[in-house]
């Protein structure tokens, strides 16, 4: 299951500096028009004891893709304007990591002003995409397609709230309007999740990162804290040296970990896990797929030929030290079709070919 997370703010908020702390990719700032792509392994403390279990050929860690999406600046999408191009970059995305500067920089801080430039230059492109949609919808509509009549009032429903300035994700929209929309890949639709840019850990509860937190809370979103430069020098260390300097500087646990955890509960993701000598494997899934939709995301015939799953919880597995120790103990359940995957999961699919 490919999944695709976009850093995006306004110039000099720190996003590449963030970008490089979580994939340590060292990427370049500072670029108007580049994007900056790396694909990161999923940090999951249990797959180091099922590698120690099985002494499997091969270790394979969930993935996880992050754009860094070059600074937007007000009216950047006006009239065509770089903006545009921009923001079709994120048009793939499953969700915006949006980077406000909580941190002193030669200008004023001020993260409600930041958020809402962000989101109205959303609005703006939005706006001409979906201008775009209705104007065809109209053609069709006048033939007296009833379909295109329904799915034109649904579009001018979402329209009407844009041009109040209200982005697609604040509207509650219904499953209708956004089945109507869902072609047009909407950027102020994504699910956003907030992250304050601080100038060091103990500004954590500093005027700038309270009010991001309420502005978040305000739109039920989630905002995590991240010392971006402090983590980025950080990756450049050795092991040993990063320990140390990561106690000194207050980070209980990397801003990559962090972020992803954040990114899996925005998208309602969850990790299961298949093992063996071949390979320890992590796989993510919805929290709420059933068995044989889960099986699919290791190969489609799974999900169609799907007869029966084998679990067992993580943790029994690890107590009792393998399959047929929690097979004897009654840990080891057969699950059908309606059996909904829980995360840390650890099965075996059985399936027709």
């Amino acid at each position: 299951m490919a999944i695709q997370a976009g850093l995006l703010g306004l110039p000099q908020c720190g996003k590449t500096t963030i970008f490089n702390a979580i994939t340590g990719a060292a990427a370049a700032g500072f670029s108007a028009t580049e994007m900056n792509r790396a694909i990161i392994n999923v940090p999951d403390n249990r797959i180091e004891p099922l590698v120690e279990l099985y002494h499997p050929e091969k270790t394979i860690y969930a993935t996880l893709e992050v754009v860094d999406i070059p600074g937007l600046q007000a009216g950047s999408t006006s009239e065509g304007g770089r903006g545009n191009r921009l923001l079709g970059h994120i048009k793939d995305v499953n969700a915006l990591l949006h980077v406000v500067r909580c941190f002193e920089s030669g200008g004023a801080i001020d993260p409600a002003g930041d958020v809402e430039i962000i989101d109205l230059e959303m609005v703006t492109a939005d706006l001409q995409t979906l201008e775009n949609k209705i104007n065809r919808l109209e053609k069709k509509s006048r033939s007296g397609d009833k379909e295109a009549i329904r799915e034109l009032e649904l579009c001018r429903k979402v329209q009407s709230r844009l041009d109040t300035g209200i982005p697609a994700r604040k509207q509650n929209l219904s499953q209708a309007e956004l089945k109507a929309i869902a072609d047009c890949h909407l950027a102020s639709v994504k699910p956003v999740l907030y992250i304050a840019n601080l100038g060091a850990m103990d500004n954590a509860d500093d005027p700038p990162a309270k009010k991001l937190r309420e502005i978040a809370a305000e739109e039920g979103a989630e905002m995590i804290v991240v010392a971006g430069r402090d983590e980025a020098d950080l990756i450049e260390l050795d092991e040993d040296d990063r320990q140390l300097f990561t106690e000194e500087l207050g980070i209980t646990e990397s801003s990559m970990a962090r972020l992803i955890r954040a990114t899996y509960r925005l998208l309602g993701l969850i990790t299961f896990l298949t093992t063996g000598p071949d390979e320890v494997h992590a796989w993510t899934c919805r929290d709420g797929d059933p068995a044989p939709v889960a099986a699919g995301k290791i190969h489609s015939d799974m999900e169609k030929g799907f007869i029966r799953m084998e679990v067992i919880r993580y943790p029994d597995l690890i107590e009792l030290g393998s399959e047929e120790a929690a097979a004897r103990a009654g840990k080891m359940r057969l699950e059908g079709k309606e059996y909904l995957v829980r995360d840390g999961d650890v099965v075996v699919v059985r399936f027709s070919k």
